[in-house]
């Protein structure tokens, strides 16, 4: 039977123009002990008001994938780069011995996810990735955004995990993505659906880390985001959000 994380608003907290509900994802499994769910630690679905801005801060020894929902937020960082990221365009920035960056949302409001890895080894270099979809979000297909080093994907993570989207019509059905020797961690991004019996909102997840989850229907128009996670693969915990 697999484990569900429902969405709670206790875990929201509000710092000026943004919003954010952080979620250890490791809680989906009862008595495990651990907040983090093997290197996938914490993830952060935050809302930004129009006019939001985060100041130049660093980070170090943390993966961070910036995963746009709806909206558009403008990123700099300390490599010189000055990118407006948007569902169609989304960040890895892997933080390694050190890394800067700043956003803002000058144009419109922002609703995403920002979702923070403990890689595999500390002080690796820093850099940061960006990924187009030429073609926009593709309904009713699972798309592959990232992927472990030597994988071919869009993006790279310096660890063993894998992150996939997808943008579900209602009453579309669709089988989760899964990998030998690695656990799903599903969430709803936006929308509603039924796994068995199960009712899954905006906000919840549902994991099985022993077998694959069963099929996915959407109730109405629906937007998950997949992550399959080696929970054996070393990773350090010197991460400025992802080591606590």
């Amino acid at each position: 039977m697999f484990n569900v994380l429902r969405g709670e608003p206790k875990t929201t907290f509000e710092y000026g123009p943004f919003r954010i509900r952080r979620m250890r994802p490791g809680q989906i499994l009862p008595g495990s002990g651990d907040d983090a769910f093997g290197p996938l630690s914490v993830i952060d679905h935050a809302n930004l008001e129009l006019g939001t801005l985060v100041k130049m801060h660093e980070h170090n020894n943390d993966e961070i994938l910036s995963y746009m929902w709806r909206g558009s937020m403008v990123h700099e960082d300390s490599a010189g780069n000055r990118v407006p990221l948007s569902p169609k365009k989304l960040m890895m920035m892997n933080a390694g011995e050190s890394f800067w960056h700043e956003e803002s949302t000058p144009l419109v409001p922002a609703e995403m996810l920002q979702i923070f890895i403990r890689p595999r080894k500390a002080n690796l270099e820093g850099q940061v990735q960006f990924m187009e979809r030429p073609d926009g979000v593709r309904q009713n297909e699972w798309t592959l955004l990232a992927a472990p080093e030597g994988i071919e994907s869009p993006l790279e993570i310096r660890q063993a995990v894998y992150v996939y989207d997808i943008r579900m019509d209602e009453n579309s059905t669709t089988n989760i993505p899964s990998h030998p020797g690695f656990a799903q961690w599903l969430y709803v991004m936006d929308g509603e659906i039924n796994i068995g019996e199960t009712s899954l909102s905006k906000g919840d997840a549902a994991s099985d880390e022993e077998s694959a989850l069963p099929a996915a229907t959407a109730v109405k128009e629906t937007t998950l985001v997949c992550f399959l996670v080696c929970l054996g693969a070393e990773a350090i915990l010197e991460g400025t959000i992802s080591g606590k």
